[in-house]
């Protein structure tokens, strides 16, 4: 019987890792229909990510990349049975979680307030190229802010699983799957900062 947690624990693993596969082919599609479109409007697709902040773009890429170390220091600490400090991690991710949607809806808000958004008049007076690069923006960003919140939401819920021990040094899954899962989330802004922030 020894063994079953094992088994257990590679299960739960190999599910996670199953479900991330299926999140890649989710945010692949988008990143395939960019490609598509970026080959017709290459010049409606450049002029539109010039008008995107990129400052704004940057700084949530450290805010990611920052959230992502603070979830890996996390696991590390929970191995080491340093559950506090495994709970002030989680919290610095969610902390970073919160920075991220933040500067996203100043983004949204300040495009939204010039009337730029799928199906707004300023767009449809527009070459057809520009319209669609905006709606390719605001679906990939909104599905990955989505992605997000509920990464956000796991991992609080995981740093409450810590602090109620049932989260420890023996029987970590749930917070290295949570990991794994805001790993992807990161990956995948690290994708879409250049594509439509850094675009030329």
């Amino acid at each position: 019987m020894s063994h079953q947690p094992h088994k257990d624990f590679a299960g739960a693993k190999l599910g996670m890792w199953l479900f991330l596969f299926t999140e890649l082919l989710l945010f692949g599609g988008l990143f395939l229909l960019y490609a598509v479109y970026f080959k017709r409007y290459p010049h409606e697709f450049a002029a539109g990510g010039k008008q995107l902040n990129w400052i704004m773009g940057a700084a949530n890429t450290v805010i990611l990349l920052t959230s992502s170390l603070f979830a890996a220091m996390a696991v590390t600490a929970v191995q080491l049975g340093e559950r506090r400090r495994a709970v002030q991690l989680i919290g610095g991710t969610i902390i970073c979680a919160a920075g991220f949607m933040v500067i996203k809806y100043i983004e949204w808000s300040a495009k939204i307030g010039h009337g730029i958004f799928p199906g707004s008049e300023h767009l449809k007076g527009g070459p057809p190229g520009e319209s669609v690069f905006f709606s390719l923006y605001f679906m990939t960003t909104g599905i990955h802010g989505l992605h997000v919140l509920i990464g956000a939401a796991l991992l609080a819920w995981v740093a409450a699983g810590v602090k109620g021990e049932r989260v420890t040094s023996g029987n970590y899954i749930l917070l290295e799957n949570g990991a794994l899962y805001w790993h992807l989330v990161d990956l995948i802004w690290i994708f879409i900062f250049p594509l439509y922030y850094l675009i030329l």
